[in-house]
Formats: C-alpha cells, structure tokens, sequence
C-alpha cells in the first residue's frame, strides 16, 4: 500500500509537495524491482531540473535505473546518507530512503502526477 499523503509518477518515483518544497524519492514498487539497492547517485544542491529530466541513478544488485524528475524545482536538500547507507532505499523507501528535495514555483502543476489509488491501477495494470 501506498501512503495517502504522496503523489506518483508512471516512473514510479513518489513526491510529497509541502507549500514550496517537495521531497523526492522512488516507491516500494521500484525498490522491490530493483532488488537491493547498492549505490545512489543524486545530484548537487543548487542543481536545477525541468520535469522530465534524470537526476541520478540507483544501482542494485540487479541493475542500474535512472531517477527522473516529478516536477521543475531546484535541489534544495541531497540525503546524504544514502551515499554509505543506500539499503535504505530498500528498508525505508517513504522515510529515510528519500532522496531529494527541491524548491517548487507556487501553484505547480500536478496534472501530470497520479494519486494513491491511479498508481495502484497503474502498477496493478504493470504485467498486462
């Protein structure tokens, strides 16, 4: 289950907006696809990103993903410890294992985001 309080991309990376910030990570559906998560690569605060974008990877055991931006925003914060602890990504992915937060125009556009439940259906629809 996915919390209530988070929007979602179809890239499967979770976003919680708060006024003129939002913080960034991947879901516990990527996570669990991944398999366990061995490094991260995120950028540098003051980085700026248009929605769409990569900002890092993660690597696992399994393979190496991109991270794409939910939103147009400046990094503000990096989770710095994720660089010597990324099985937090696996254990926490909702909590500690976030990854950044950017600073977000006022007004931003969610149109493209999913809620909770059209993320369920989204994954749900994964294997057809």
């Amino acid at each position: 289950m996915n919390p209530d309080d988070l929007m979602y991309t179809k890239e499967h990376e979770w976003i919680r907006i708060d006024e003129d910030s939002a913080t960034i990570g991947i879901t516990d559906y990527a996570q669990e696809e991944l398999g366990e998560v061995v490094y991260v690569e995120l950028p540098e605060v003051g980085d700026k990103f248009e929605a769409g974008d990569a900002f890092g990877t993660v690597e696992s055991v399994k393979a190496v993903s991109e991270l794409f931006m939910p939103v147009p925003g400046e990094v503000i914060r990096v989770n710095e410890t994720l660089e010597d602890a990324p099985e937090l990504v696996n254990d926490d992915t909702y909590g500690k294992g976030w990854m950044i937060t950017v600073r977000v125009a006022p007004g931003l556009d969610t149109e493209d985001l999913l809620s909770p439940e059209e993320y369920e259906d989204y994954i749900a629809g994964a294997g057809d």
